[in-house]
């Protein structure tokens, strides 16, 4: 039976390798889902799987455009020719859809090749960087224990040589929110327009989160603004105009961004691949009757129907939504310190 799916999208975000890396993040929070697969054997996307996928999500989509995202662990541990399979699978199935890819790497494992790659299918790479030399080195380092970050600027030349477009994804830990504008300068001055910022909740306090984006916030808008892409400041003057950010953490409701497995099992949410948000597999059932099941749109609510009474009186509850409920309100206070500090600025913008 065809389906009919909701005006409103949702996305998958597909981990065909699961979480195998060859980095060893101190802060990562997806290593550990490998023991959900305590299986022998290799553990990565079968064709069969890949398939399935390939055309229960353009089948489910009701826009013309439709982003595959392929996120790990890290993507490129695979074969070139596993994404050459995809995007024939894209081409089959497409029905009319304009299909367009992106990948989220560490970038130690890019070649000449996979830039070609890139470039010749328009692919969007989310790259993995936390800053300058001493401060990526000192959290992102490989399995063992050897320095990366000569080898992800080595990336960023071999992406820029073969004009692939690229954005920067920079967790804030408690060691780079000491240095907020050198971080954010460092980027700038490699080239990066396109930039995300991600706390990692546990790590960097509320107060470090607070005083980095008003740091940065102030260099922006500085020097940058029309030229540079911060990914919070765009998501934040998007919930001052009415329109939804980009960004889930700042919207008002979850559950549209699920994540399909290595083997076909689906879950609520990147962040919350634990047993109970396991929604099903591909084998036994379509993403779009799992990602719009009850399990799901439970999930969803969760973020507003649990919002804390403090949150409900909050000024700031509009552009805030409560943030991203993995963080159960640990950035608060940063939060509210950043929106005090822009809040004349993105008035003003708003028009």
């Amino acid at each position: 039976m065809m389906l009919t799916p909701f005006a409103r999208p949702f996305y998958m975000m597909a981990k065909p390798v699961g979480a195998a890396c060859n980095l060893a993040c101190s802060y990562c929070y997806y290593l550990d889902k490998a023991q959900l697969y305590p299986e022998k054997g290799e553990r990565v996307m079968s064709d069969e799987v890949l398939e399935l996928f390939v055309r229960q999500y353009l089948e489910s989509q009701a826009n013309e455009a439709v982003l595959f995202t392929w996120h790990g662990g890290e993507p490129t541990l695979l074969p070139m020719a596993f994404y050459e399979k995809a995007m024939r699978l894209q081409r089959r199935y497409a029905a009319g859809h304009h299909v367009d890819n992106c990948l989220q790497t560490n970038g130690t494992l890019l070649t000449e090749e996979w830039c070609r790659f890139f470039h010749d299918n328009g692919w969007l790479i989310g790259l993995s960087l936390d800053g300058p030399e001493d401060l990526h080195d000192a959290l992102r380092r490989n399995k063992g224990g050897a320095p990366t970050h000569r080898q992800v600027m080595r990336a960023v030349e071999m992406l820029d040589q073969y004009d692939v477009m690229w954005n920067a994804l920079c967790t804030v830990n408690s060691l780079n929110a000491e240095h907020p504008v050198r971080v954010y300068r460092f980027f700038r001055d490699i080239g990066c327009r396109y930039l995300q910022f991600t706390p990692v909740g546990g790590d960097v306090t509320a107060s470090q989160w607070g005083r980095f984006l008003c740091s940065v916030f102030d260099e922006w808008k500085k020097n940058d603004v029309g030229h540079v892409y911060v990914n919070i400041f765009e998501a934040t003057l998007a919930n001052y105009m009415g329109v939804t950010p980009g960004i889930c953490a700042l919207s008002d409701l979850c559950g549209h961004v699920g994540v399909v497995e290595w083997n076909g099992d689906v879950y609520s949410c990147d962040h919350f691949v634990y047993p109970q948000h396991r929604l099903g597999n591909i084998r036994q059932q379509s993403v779009y009757e799992m990602m719009n099941g009850e399990q799901q749109q439970a999930f969803a609510r969760q973020k507003t129907t649990g919002l804390r009474e403090k949150c409900k009186a909050c000024k700031w509850l509009f552009t805030c939504h409560g943030e991203c409920p993995r963080n159960h309100y640990y950035l608060c206070e940063g939060y509210r310190q950043y929106f005090e500090h822009v809040d004349a600025f993105m008035e003003q913008m708003k028009g």
